[in-house]
């Protein structure tokens, strides 16, 4: 996995986080970025935005699976009535 630079939305995204909600992103970190975080390659606010970003777009993927899921469903439970 290569590590994307984050995007100037989610350096803002990550610059408005309290200090609470950043140790909170820190904490969640896993895999490359830490790593990358703890040898000191990329600033905590870069990698705090990098973690936002695959968080949402984890999310989106999610979203997408649920919605084909609840289709499925969907069209099973309408053949059953």
């Amino acid at each position: 996995m290569k590590l994307k630079l984050a995007s100037q939305e989610y350096l803002d995204k990550a610059a408005a986080l309290t200090k609470e909600e950043a140790e909170r992103m820190f904490a969640r970190m896993h895999g490359k970025l830490a790593r990358k975080l703890e040898r000191e390659k990329i600033l905590s606010l870069e990698a705090v935005a990098l973690q936002l970003q695959m968080e949402d777009e984890e999310l989106q993927e999610w979203r997408q699976r649920w919605a084909e899921i609840e289709q499925r469903e969907a069209v099973r439970s309408g053949k059953r009535t």
